[in-house]
């Protein structure tokens, strides 16, 4: 029987979601690797080797070796008063390449501030990492009511705005990998997950925006629209979330709503192509 897991949680068996199937290519103690580093979510710190290896479901003297040539690699960083691992500052150069690369936060960035400050909303752009999207860039207004994240934020790609938006506009081939993972992981909810992920559909092509009112937590509102940024880049999202007690549905999609889509169309027209 599969274990259920949180929305957004993910493990090293998860290569349908990664697009890996059995290809012949696929060097898999690289993955084992790199599914190490990506144990380390936003705001926990420090693993052990039992902590990692229930997460990548390795035997933990696999992970042991894999924590061992990761330090030395300088991608982990074992600490003497745990002896926990903490990422290292190699993980920083690769991030730190990725993202001074990236035009589209340029380009978008004011836009975002302009629409936070609009609607006194949590603007963000995201991606998709496996069974969730992280954000890379990310603006909140002044109010207080505005969601607290940050740039490395993750949420669950099944029930965030930004996540059914990305969803909606995923290659099908993509898309199916991710919803096998999805029922895999969330057997007892899947039917549910699946309405949620299908009406979004709908909505991204009806209404030009998907919609999470109070599925991801109960009382918070967003809705998401996804684009294409050139360049070889998969599409990314951009999501408008905050209090529901703010945000009414209401005012989402008939005040934030055309905003959105007018700013996607122009950060899409201002990236080369």
């Amino acid at each position: 029987m599969t274990k259920n897991r949180a929305p957004g949680e993910t493990g090293a068996n998860d290569h349908e979601a990664s697009g890996t199937g059995d290809d012949r290519h696929f060097v898999t103690a690289l993955a084992r690797g790199l599914e190490v580093l990506a144990c380390f979510p936003s705001g926990e710190a420090q693993l052990g080797n039992q902590q990692l290896a229930e997460r990548c479901k390795l035997p933990k003297s696999t992970v042991s070796r894999l924590t061992m040539t990761l330090t030395r690699l300088g991608y982990l960083i074992q600490v003497p008063d745990t002896g926990r691992y903490r990422l290292g500052m190699a993980t920083l150069a690769l991030g730190t390449a990725m993202m001074s690369g990236l035009d589209v936060r340029r380009v978008a960035r004011p836009l975002m501030q302009e629409l936070s400050a609009f609607s006194g909303a949590s603007v963000s752009l995201g991606v998709r990492d496996r069974l969730s999207v992280i954000y890379i860039e990310h603006c909140r207004a002044q109010a207080a009511l505005a969601v607290s994240s940050n740039v490395g934020s993750r949420y669950p790609i099944a029930i965030s705005a930004m996540g059914r938006a990305y969803l909606a506009v995923a290659e099908d081939a993509e898309r199916r990998g991710i919803m096998l993972a999805l029922k895999a992981q969330n057997a007892s909810g899947w039917p549910d997950m699946l309405a949620g992920i299908e009406k979004a559909a709908q909505d991204h092509l009806e209404l030009g925006v998907t919609c999470s009112f109070g599925d991801w937590q109960s009382d918070i509102n967003g809705i998401g629209r996804a684009f294409n940024p050139g360049g070889g880049l998969p599409p990314m999202a951009i999501s408008c979330t905050g209090p529901a007690s703010r945000l009414t549905q209401e005012f989402l999609l008939e005040a934030v709503r055309p905003r959105l889509i007018e700013m996607t169309q122009r950060i899409e027209a201002s990236l080369p192509r």
